[in-house]
C-alpha cells in the first residue's frame, strides 16, 4: 500500500501598499457607491458563520456493525454428455454478460526442449483467428461490438473468457466458442508470437526485482520443474506450428472444461446458445499427454548470490518451500501472515520503522491449490544494510516458532483476514469465479465457508504450533542481487558454515 502527499503552494499576487490605489485618478459616482454598499450589505447578511468545531472520537470508541456474512448467490450447474461442465449465475442489474472456459492443461504438459509452448498455443489460439476469420476480421468484429475474447495457458490451467453487451451475446458467443473450438492458428501471427518471446528473453536481466524472484523459484522448485523454468532461444527455435497444433489437440478437450457464464441472460436462452455451440464439440483423437503434475519437492539450502556491480541496493528473496490450501495450517498461517506483514506488522515495526533498514519488506506463507507453494519473504535495502536486513529476518522467522504471539496481535490479524475475505466475493462473477476454481482443483464447494469458520475460531497455541510446523530455518534458500563487493559487512559474516554460491544469470546466445 503506497500513501501519496499532495503539496501545494499558493503564490501571493503583488498587491499595492494603499488602498487609495484603486480610487486614485477616479470620481466616485453615485452609481459607483451604490454598488459598493450593495456587495457590503450581500457580504454581511450571506457570509456563513463559522462552524462549531467537531471534537473527533478516539479511534476505540468508534462502533461497527457485525461483519456481513457470505453470500452465494443462486446458480445452476450442469454437464453436457461431452463431459464439459457448465455454471450459470443470472444478473441483471446491468446488460452486460461476460464468460470463461477452463481448461484442464498447462505448461505442465510441455515437451523437454519446448519450454514456452503452452504459452503459445495460449496467445495463438485467440490472436491467430479462426476458421471463419482472419485475425485481423476477428479483432474488428469484437471492436465493433465493444466486446472481448481472450485466451491464455498457464502453468496448471488454461482459460478462455469473453465480455459484451447482453444484445450481442448470440454473435460474441458463436466468436467465443469458434475461438476454442477452430483456431486457425496463422502462421504470420506464430512467428509474430515467437518474435516477442525472443524479445523477452534478451530483456529478462533488466529488472533485478523479477531476477531474484526467478532465481529464487529456480533454486526451490528445480530449474527444469514447470513452476520454474526459463523459455531459451533453443526453446522458441525448436517450436513449429505443427507442435502449437498438436498441443492444443491434446490439451483442449471437453471432458475437464468447466464453462461458467454470469450476467444478463435469461437461462433458458443461454442453456440453448450452449447447446447449440458446444454440444458437438468431441473429444479430438489424440491423447492428453503428461497430465500429472509432476512431484515437488526442496532439494537445496543457504545462501545465493547474483552479482550486479551497478546497483546501489540489494533485492533479497528469503524462504522455503510451503503448501497446499487444503494444509490444515492454512487458516492459522494466514492470520500469521496478518501478524507479520502490513502497516502495524512485525516486520514493518521493527526492520522498516525502528531500524530503518527497508523501504519494503514482507514474508508470507503463499500456498497453491494443485501444488506446494512458497513461503518467501525479503525486500530491498541499500547495501551497507544488507546483512542487518538478513539477520532480523531470520531472527523474526525464530521469534514467531519460539514465542506465542499475543492475544492483540491475533485479534488483529483475524480481523483483518476475515474483513478483506468478504471482498472476495463482492461480485457474482468473482463469486463465480471461486466455485469454479473449486471444482477444477477437486475442492468442495464450500471450501471458503469451512476456511471462514477455521480463521474466526484460530487460538495463539494454534498459530504457534503452525508456525513450527511449517516455518523451518534449516531450509531456508537465501538469495541477493546485488552488488556484492559493496555490501559490508560482507554476507559471510551471517554463518561462518554457511557457503555462498554464486548464480551465473548469463543468457544462452541465440543460434545463428
Amino acid at each position: 500500500m503506497s500513501v501519496v502527499f499532495a503539496h501545494f503552494s499558493v503564490g501571493t499576487a503583488q498587491l499595492p501598499k494603499s488602498p487609495m490605489f484603486w480610487f486614485s485618478k477616479r470620481r466616485l459616482t453615485a452609481g459607483f457607491v451604490l454598488a459598493m454598499a450593495t456587495l457590503g450589505l450581500v457580504l454581511t447578511l450571506g457570509w456563513s458563520k463559522p462552524a462549531n468545531a467537531v471534537t473527533a472520537s478516539d479511534y476505540n470508541d468508534l462502533e461497527f456493525a457485525p461483519l456481513g456474512e457470505i453470500q452465494i448467490p443462486e446458480f445452476e450447474r450442469y454437464e453436457l454428455p461431452n463431459g464439459m461442465v457448465v455454471y450459470l449465475m443470472e444478473k441483471h442489474d446491468l446488460p452486460l454478460i461476460s464468460g470463461s472456459a477452463t481448461f484442464k492443461a498447462g505448461e505442465f504438459m510441455e515437451p523437454p526442449g519446448k519450454v514456452g509452448l503452452a504459452g503459445m498455443v495460449g496467445e495463438a489460439m485467440r490472436s491467430g483467428g479462426t476458421a471463419s476469420y482472419t485475425p485481423d476480421e476477428l479483432n474488428q468484429f469484437l471492436e465493433q461490438r465493444a466486446a472481448s475474447v481472450e485466451t491464455s495457458l498457464g502453468a496448471t490451467s488454461g482459460s478462455a473468457s469473453f465480455s459484451a453487451l447482453s444484445e450481442d451475446l448470440t454473435d460474441v458467443f458463436s466468436i467465443f466458442a469458434e475461438v476454442i473450438q477452430q483456431p486457425a492458428f496463422d502462421a504470420e501471427k506464430i512467428d509474430l508470437i515467437k518474435s516477442q518471446y525472443r524479445g523477452s528473453i534478451a530483456r529478462r536481466n533488466d529488472n533485478p526485482d523479477d531476477v531474484t524472484t526467478r532465481e529464487f523459484r529456480k533454486l526451490i522448485y528445480g530449474d527444469e520443474s514447470p513452476f520454474a523454468r526459463m523459455v531459451e532461444y533453443s526453446d522458441v527455435d525448436n517450436i513449429s506450428r505443427d507442435d502449437i497444433t498438436d498441443f492444443y489437440q491434446a490439451a483442449i478437450q471437453p471432458r475437464g472444461t468447466i464453462l461458467g457464464i454470469s450476467g444478463d441472460f435469461d437461462s433458458g436462452q443461454m442453456k440453448a446458445l450452449i447447446a447449440e455451440f458446444f454440444s458437438d464439440w468431441s473429444p479430438a483423437a489424440m491423447a492428453k499427454a503428461n497430465v500429472r503434475l509432476p512431484q515437488v519437492r526442496q532439494n537445496t539450502h543457504g545462501l545465493y548470490v547474483v552479482d550486479q556491480p551497478q546497483l546501489t541496493q540489494s533485492y533479497i528473496h528469503i524462504g522455503h518451500l510451503g503448501g497446499r490450501l487444503d494444509n490444515p495450517d492454512h487458516a492459522p498461517m494466514v492470520v500469521l501472515n496478518e501478524v507479520l506483514n502490513g502497516f502495524g506488522g512485525r516486520l514493518f515495526n521493527d526492520i522498516r520503522s525502528r531500524q530503518g533498514l527497508a523501504y519494503v519488506v514482507y514474508a508470507f506463507w503463499s500456498p497453491r491449490y494443485d501444488h506446494p507453494g512458497l513461503f518467501i519473504g525479503g525486500g530491498q535495502t541499500r547495501s551497507e544494510a544488507t546483512v542487518p536486513f538478513i539477520e532480523t529476518m531470520y531472527k523474526e522467522i525464530q521469534r514467531v516458532r519460539e514465542e506465542p504471539i499475543t492475544a492483540e496481535e491475533l485479534q488483529y490479524a483475524k480481523d483483518a483476514v476475515l474483513n478483506s475475505f468478504v471482498f472476495n466475493f463482492a461480485t457474482p462473477e468473482q463469486t463465480l469465479s471461486r466455485l469454479i476454481r473449486y471444482e477444477y482443483y477437486g475442492y468442495p464447494s464450500d471450501f471458503v465457508f469451512k476456511f471462514q469458520k477455521a480463521v474466526e475460531s484460530t487460538t495463539v497455541e494454534q498459530v504457534l504450533k503452525a508456525a513450527q510446523r511449517n516455518l523451518k530455518p534449516k531450509d531456508l534458500v537465501t538469495i541477493v542481487v546485488g552488488n556484492i563487493d559493496a555490501i559490508e559487512p560482507a554476507l559471510g559474516t551471517l554463518a561462518e558454515e554457511v557457503k555462498i554460491t554464486p548464480i551465473d544469470i548469463t543468457i544462452p546466445e541465440p543460434a545463428v
